[in-house]
């Protein structure tokens, strides 16, 4: 399936989300950060974090869900909704459904972490385990839906879902409007593509860069062949970015990567867990690992990013298991 440059999701689409969503998703703020020798005084840079953990749901991911669901007729909303997520989509759709009224089912993996787990099923929603890998989730989905007609939300590769992710990228550019630079996570591509769509809309210079885990690291593949690559479950479950597990990226997503993106850059789990410790120490700001890819790259690979002044990097999400959390900001003493 390809995807032509005029379907891709107009500023339009973007703003009229944002009016759609305003009940349901909170404008987050613009965190500045202050990271020795990176950012601040005396430095010429400024960082700032786009703090999506502050969202109802603790991720950026009730944007697209809201955006959809807000969308479906009465009927449709009266044949239920289900998705396919390791997490924080699943806690967007639940969140959202509840909202209009509607069943939520959620196809979740056996591995998925069980503070995502908990707090889907408190916002009421049904879960359905499956095996870790996405394609597992996608075809158990499907199979509910031959059985039970429920309304797809999907998670990321969905013209809606890109759109209503795209207004985090409305507000960095309303809010900084001489951003330089975005960095943001990266893995089914709903959050990036949504972003650049709209940064490059309104501000065609500033660069917009994806940041993967070099553990899951198949959209930087794809981005580098020009071709979507899949990898394994296995490959991709060895990151503990959890929310980047996605095992390839969505073809209208990557349609999105390929009109905007300037380039793909990938961390490593050193640097993700330490760039976790660095955000809890400038901003206080809790996020989870996937949160923590973006400003990764900034404190670690500045070499393979663009030069900036002021810089906005994705904390996509806050959702981490409080002994994770405990085991990472711990490692900073050993």
């Amino acid at each position: 399936m390809q995807v032509e440059t005029r379907t891709l999701v107009s500023l339009d689409a973007i703003r009229a989300a944002a009016q759609r969503i305003a009940a349901i998703a909170m404008k987050t703020p613009l965190v500045r950060a202050a990271f020795p020798g990176i950012s601040g005084h005396g430095t010429g840079r400024e960082i700032w974090l786009k703090a999506e953990s502050l969202q109802p749901i603790g991720a950026f991911k009730i944007r697209g869900a809201s955006n959809k669901i807000l969308q479906l007729t009465p009927a449709e909303i009266a044949r239920g909704v289900i998705t396919y997520s390791s997490g924080n989509h699943a806690q967007g759709v639940a969140y959202a459904a509840r909202e209009v009224g509607a069943k939520a089912v959620i196809v979740m993996p056996s591995n998925a972490p069980a503070i995502k787990r908990a707090a889907t099923l408190a916002l009421g929603a049904e879960i359905v385990d499956v095996g870790p890998a996405s394609s597992e989730r996608l075809a158990k989905a499907e199979e509910l839906v031959r059985e039970h007609g429920y309304v797809v939300i999907p998670p990321y590769d969905d013209e809606q879902i890109i759109a209503g992710q795209g207004t985090c990228g409305l507000e960095i550019v309303q809010e900084l409007t001489d951003v330089d630079l975005v960095v943001s996570p990266v893995s089914g591509g709903g959050l990036l593509s949504g972003i650049a769509a709209a940064v490059k809309q309104i501000r065609p210079q500033t660069k917009v860069f994806g940041i993967e885990p070099e553990l899951a690291a198949d959209t930087a593949e794809s981005f580098r062949t020009g071709k979507i690559a899949t990898w394994t479950a296995e490959q991709t479950s060895r990151t503990l970015a959890d929310g980047l597990r996605t095992q390839s990226v969505g073809v209208r997503n990557f349609a999105h990567i390929q009109a905007y993106v300037d380039g793909i850059v990938t961390v490593t789990e050193a640097e993700i867990r330490a760039a976790m410790r660095a955000i809890v120490a400038a901003t206080r700001l809790v996020p989870e690992p996937s949160g923590a890819v973006a400003t990764a790259a900034l404190l670690f690979h500045a070499h393979e990013l663009p030069p900036y002044r002021k810089a906005v990097a994705l904390v996509s999400g806050g959702n981490v298991d409080p002994v994770l959390l405990a085991q990472v900001l711990t490692e900073s003493a050993s």
